[in-house]
């Protein structure tokens, strides 16, 4: 549909408003709203010779159509009628809903009990819950070790109480199996208190991921002219200067944050509009404003006047490489929200690289893995033609295995950066991962950018680190809350106790660098 901006009978806003509605999107909103649903209603990460062939755009929604309607078509058959449901809480008549796979609800009845949902999945969720969580309750004694000073079974003695019993009772304010028994639960309402508005809050927004409405909070706006400049002192200065639709409800602007944090966190340290600085507070080091200048100068290029012909040929620099690791959920995360760094920086492509055993978790029947062969001996999945600045690799495996095989090698500071999304560095179940890997960063000597669930998670991370290498690392930025954290919170399945956010802490450090001095002659 083409649309001439010189009608004499529409004005300009809504030229510009029909134009953004008639233009196709190749991950549509639903597909966001399933992984949602998907990657983030489940545990933290702690809880536990063919070339290679380019996956396209195309190809990739066409695949993702044909497992979705094969998933639609299963999930529907299986289903007792039961599970499909109507408006709810509305004074109109019912109305039949446009998709038996979910249920409909209305804002002002998405609180539900875990067991008494409408939704199957939630309902599969409080059973898993119930058998594998733990009553908090003081009066039972220790099943583990403490994990830091505000887990629940500090407060329980090491030997003697009752034995540790499964949870049961869902407490009728938050609706989240919670203690194993309704007086275990009253005894110990005071400590509950102190998370129940929060847990109430992860009811709701759950079973609005469920609810069955329109997101429109997860269309996101294309690419924008250079000199309208990005405000990134928080969330809604970001939302506004990038020209997304207005977010008027806490609840939306927490499902779009979830899903942005991961770009957005990037592009936020990176970006010469950052707001951590080297001033007052600031929390850049004088080591960080050395690295992230060098990566800047290539992030913020100078024109160089380049045009379509060929007298405007221009010699085009190697994309900005993004080494991801330990990827789990941002890996599948759909590529529309990666394409939003790249409009941050209009003027660089962009390669980004995930790396880790679970990179391809839950995406088997999107993109199979291919054989490893000569050509290809890692068996990698190569997304090449998402847009012509933003090309996407995974690789199943541990990055010190690719590392020593000098798959990535030469690394250049100028051009490289690690990304470490809540890796668990210091974590007891899963610090052993990265005993061998950290060494290898700090040999590149290249920007190294971690978050943290909490900001206990986040400290753990640095003390195992220091501990790890010693004093073979500088600390580029200091460790602190991240102004683009997820501000939507999730528990642990395993313990509902548990509750954090994703990306709520970032900070970042290196390989120590060595300044060499020239010895006079005598």
């Amino acid at each position: 549909m083409r649309i001439s901006s010189s009608s004499p009978y529409t004005c300009q806003r809504c030229l510009s408003a029909i134009s953004q509605s008639t233009r196709t999107s190749q991950y549509p909103v639903r597909s966001r709203v399933a992984w949602t649903q998907r990657c983030f209603s489940s545990t933290p990460r702690h809880a536990s010779s063919l070339p290679v062939t380019p996956v396209t755009a195309q190809a990739a929604a066409r695949r993702k159509v044909k497992s979705t309607e094969k998933r639609a078509a299963s999930s529907v058959s299986a289903q007792p009628k039961t599970d499909s449901l109507t408006f709810q809480g509305s004074g109109q008549p019912n109305a039949p809903p446009t998709n038996t796979e979910r249920p409909l609800l209305m804002p002002n009845n998405l609180f539900h009990k875990f067991s008494e949902s409408p939704s199957p999945e939630i309902r599969r969720r409080a059973a898993f819950i119930k058998q594998n969580a733990l009553c908090p309750h003081p009066d039972h004694r220790q099943s583990r070790l403490p994990m830091n000073p505000d887990d629940p079974e500090a407060k329980k003695s090491a030997s003697g109480g009752l034995p540790p019993a499964h949870v049961d009772f869902e407490c009728p304010d938050c609706g989240i199996p919670i203690s194993c028994s309704e007086e275990h639960w009253a005894d110990d309402y005071e400590s509950h208190l102190e998370i129940c508005d929060t847990l109430r809050e992860i009811n709701e927004d759950d079973h609005d991921l469920r609810s069955g409405r329109f997101f429109p909070e997860f269309e996101y706006p294309p690419d924008q002219i250079e000199e309208a400049m990005v405000n990134m002192t928080n969330w809604d200065t970001f939302l506004f200067s990038r020209e997304f639709k207005a977010i008027n409800d806490e609840r939306s602007l927490r499902q779009a944050t979830r899903l942005l944090t991961y770009p957005v966190t990037i592009a936020s340290v990176l970006h010469e509009l950052s707001p951590y600085n080297i001033k007052k507070d600031g929390r850049l080091t004088v080591e960080g404003l050395k690295s992230l200048s060098a990566l800047r100068y290539t992030l913020h290029p100078p024109r160089t006047g380049g045009g379509p012909d060929v007298k405007g040929l221009r010699p085009a620099p190697p994309p900005m490489r993004i080494f991801i690791l330990g990827a789990r959920a941002e890996s599948s995360l759909p590529r529309e929200v990666w394409v939003q760094l790249t409009h941050l920086f209009p003027r660089v492509a962009f390669h980004l690289i995930f790396i880790g055993p679970e990179s391809m978790t839950n995406r088997e029947a999107e993109f199979p893995l291919p054989e490893r062969t000569p050509a290809n001996p890692f068996g990698a999945v190569v997304e090449d033609r998402l847009t012509s600045y933003l090309k996407i690799s995974t690789f199943v495996e541990y990055y010190h295995t690719l590392h020593q095989a000098g798959h990535f090698y030469p690394y250049d500071p100028y051009f490289d950066c690690f990304m470490l999304f809540h890796p668990g560095l210091g974590h007891p179940a899963s610090s052993h991962e990265w005993q061998e890997t950290i060494p290898q960063l700090l040999e590149t000597k290249v920007p190294i950018l971690v978050t943290g669930y909490t900001e206990y998670d986040m400290k753990r991370d640095i003390d195992w680190v220091k501990e790890t290498v010693g004093g073979e690392m500088d600390m580029l930025m200091e460790p602190g809350e991240n102004r683009f954290r997820s501000l939507r919170w999730d528990i642990n399945d395993l313990d509902p106790q548990d509750v954090s956010c994703g990306n709520w802490g970032v900070w970042a450090f290196r390989g120590k660098r060595y300044e060499t001095t020239r010895k006079d002659p005598e």
